[in-house]
């Protein structure tokens, strides 16, 4: 039996939560009265129950089935509002003038309660008399010994948890601009910075960042979301506001010379541990490399790599080694240097913003434990970029200070292999607004799952359909070998029928959009698959009307790719890794190509460009030039896409408003991966 929700939306989204859905799984739901208490469902992956005892951040709760409070959150909270209540004694002019500000009666752009309570949340961890903060203590964020050996320190890390759509970029904006104005204002002051770093996982957020720079005057978010009163904004403009990706961390090399050629040795030697995998040719896919045996060889006979052991097949031949390679890279005082840039200088004391923080935390690999919710290729690229994120803040802490870090995430969660924490909320969380407070609230759209079908189960089968097609319905063979992946076809000839019938919902949603004229793009239908060769089947049987054998046409004729019209695209893993990188890569027509499809990702739904004081269109960097060379249109690419096939899971940052739809046709390991897919489709429309 289920039990569904009629009323979803309870509360206002510019105050306090007054009521809650109290949700327990075989129950009916039951509305109550005040606020949810903060808390995190342990992963139903998990069969033991968290050891609370041995946990000082989580609390049983025990009307709720395999849920526990976050103890310093609803601490926090508490204080807060008590804080709040008697008139926020500590507070400082400038901030004060800043709440008013944000609190005002009037505004034409209101903030919503929950970037409020985030960003005074901070404030008031900082500013409020010790009395008010009495008993709250939040863990730093401390380097394993190794690094400690060599002269690295923790630093102060506070992480805010806001669902997707609740607005974390503009909670950035508040804490940067009454970090800087009380910086300017009270120069000797060590609470504050007029520096501020900002870090993302890829281009497409930090092209969207560029707004948090203070330099843009009238184009800023603070003048554009009315954060900042405009006779403040001369003095914020001292400040600093660097805006990066995580990329830019890791040291680079500065060996000079290949083995045919002598190695000019600068920088900083260090040895580092790979593992390479023997192939046809010499290249690195996502993190991982294959060299040729005639290549290894070469590099060994030169010196600049160790093997220390051999992996082969059932036949003896060899298929990887584990080597320690020898690299001079840049010095700590180069990688600094290099990230904050010469207008920076020499300023210590950074505040640093993490957006997206649930990719930048330690991850010790001999812990042992769980192995983690991500698999193969995407762990281990979740591992480097987890790695290279905090070791990079752990060199500008060493040598300028980091002043505070915020943590700014829908899932500030340990998500990768960290033994027994896996699953579990960071412990410096100290604030929380997640995704059902956002339904409750109306920030964001309401997910609605497959919860009948004609099979008449209690669950029905197409509410997983990936553990459906592969559980259930696959023979052996198609199925694969132990290690194997499943045949495309195979899945495709099981996956037909519940994309056929989701798409007749999506048919509906388009016909009803066109006729209201409720926006000038079409809804948006995703599939996302567990890997390029499943992908490419169904992208061909949708886009192109290639069935294979057996299978009937897709009936989607909206999505066909016909007569120069693009309605459907396919978004390769490597597409986003590579470009989220945001270097210059290989030129050529295949490079021009994989940089025009990131341009048609990143404007799916968006039906113009943002335009200047005088209306001119602002184009992404090297958007216009791309486009002249490749004979394309100025429009945004993404204008007319109707549905999408990824494998990437399309990442954060991606922020289109118009997807209704969502089929997974992979493997969801945890609650946590399906809340990251979902949260492709959240963002309203309108509001």
């Amino acid at each position: 039996m289920s039990f569904e929700v009629e009323t979803p939306i309870l509360n206002s989204p510019f105050q306090p939560p007054a009521e809650h859905w109290f949700i327990r799984p075989g129950h009916p739901p039951e509305r109550r009265q005040g606020r949810r208490p903060a808390l995190v469902f342990q992963p139903r992956d998990q069969p033991d129950p968290w050891d609370v005892a041995s946990d000082p951040t989580l609390d049983r709760l025990p009307e709720y089935e395999r849920a526990y409070g976050l103890r310093l959150v609803n601490l926090v909270r508490e204080r807060l509002v008590r804080w709040q209540t008697d008139g926020r004694p500590g507070a400082t002019r400038t901030t004060l003038e800043l709440i008013r500000w944000w609190r005002r009666e009037g505004r034409g752009q209101r903030l919503f309660f929950a970037q409020l309570e985030a960003a005074e949340t901070l404030i008031f961890l900082r500013e409020a008399r010790s009395d008010y903060l009495q008993g709250i203590a939040i863990p730093r964020d401390e380097p394993g010994e190794d690094w400690r050996e060599r002269g690295y320190t923790g630093f102060p890390r506070y992480a805010c948890k806001m669902a997707t759509g609740g607005g974390k970029t503009t909670v950035m904006a508040m804490v940067a601009a009454w970090s800087i104005l009380n910086k300017v204002q009270d120069r000797a002051n060590a609470t504050y910075s007029d520096v501020v770093l900002v870090v993302c996982p890829n281009i497409t957020i930090r092209d969207r960042l560029r707004e948090l720079d203070p330099a843009l005057g009238e184009a800023s978010l603070y003048r554009t979301r009315d954060l900042v009163p405009p006779h403040l904004m001369p003095l914020l403009a001292r400040g600093r506001v660097v805006i990066t990706n995580w990329h830019v961390f890791e040291p680079q090399a500065t060996d000079v010379g290949d083995v045919s050629a002598r190695v000019v040795k600068t920088g900083v030697r260090t040895v580092i541990p790979e593992r390479i995998t023997i192939a046809e040719r010499t290249t690195t896919a996502r993190g991982r490399r294959y060299m040729t045996p005639q290549a290894l060889e070469a590099l060994a006979s030169a010196g600049k790599l160790r093997v220390l052991s051999e992996h082969r097949d059932s036949d003896g031949r060899i298929i990887s080694v584990d080597v320690e390679r020898e690299r001079y890279v840049e010095s700590d005082t180069a990688v600094v240097a290099r990230i904050l840039g010469r207008e920076v200088g020499g300023k210590q004391n950074l505040l640093v913003l993490n957006d997206e923080a649930h990719h930048a935390y330690r991850i010790r690999r001999d812990e042992g434990g769980d192995e983690g919710l991500y698999e193969g290729d995407e762990e281990e690229e979740f591992y480097r970029e987890a790695t290279v994120w905090v070791e990079g803040l752990d060199r500008v802490n060493k040598l300028r200070g980091i002043n505070l870090c915020l943590d700014l995430s829908a899932t500030p969660y340990f998500l990768g292999r960290v033994g027994r924490l896996t699953g579990r909320p960071f412990p410096w969380v100290v604030s929380e607004f997640g995704l059902i407070d956002a339904i409750e609230s109306g920030l964001v759209k309401i997910p609605q799952l497959a919860l009948q079908d004609t099979s008449g189960q209690e669950r029905p089968d197409y509410f997983n359909i990936w553990d459906w097609i592969v559980e259930k319905k696959l023979t052996p063979a198609e199925r694969g070998a132990r290690k194997g992946s499943p045949k495309p076809e195979a899945i495709l000839k099981y996956a037909h029928a519940p994309i056929a019938l989701l798409a007749g919902q999506w048919r509906l949603a388009f016909e009803e959009w066109q006729s209201r004229k409720q926006d000038p793009c079409p809804p948006v239908f995703i599939i996302v698959c567990k890997n390029t060769a499943i992908a490419k089947v169904v992208y061909d049987w949708l886009a192109e009307d290639r069935s294979p054998a057996g299978i009937p046409s897709s009936g989607m004729p909206e999505w066909l790719n016909r007569d120069g019209r693009i309605n459907a695209i396919r978004v390769d893993t490597r597409v986003v890794h590579e470009t989220d990188r945001g270097e210059p890569g290989e030129s050529g027509s295949k490079a021009d190509e994989m940089r025009w499809m990131r341009f048609t990702l990143d404007t799916v739904g968006k039906s113009d460009w943002p335009r200047d004081g005088q209306g001119r269109a602002l184009y992404p960097e090297d958007f216009a030039d791309l486009a002249k060379k490749l004979g394309r249109p100025l429009h945004p690419p993404g204008r007319d896409v109707r549905c999408i096939v990824s494998v990437a899971m399309l990442t954060e940052g991606w922020d289109a408003r118009t997807v209704t739809h969502i089929v997974g046709l992979r493997p969801f390991m945890s609650q946590l991966l399906c809340e990251q897919v979902v949260g492709r489709g959240l963002r309203r429309r309108v509001y």
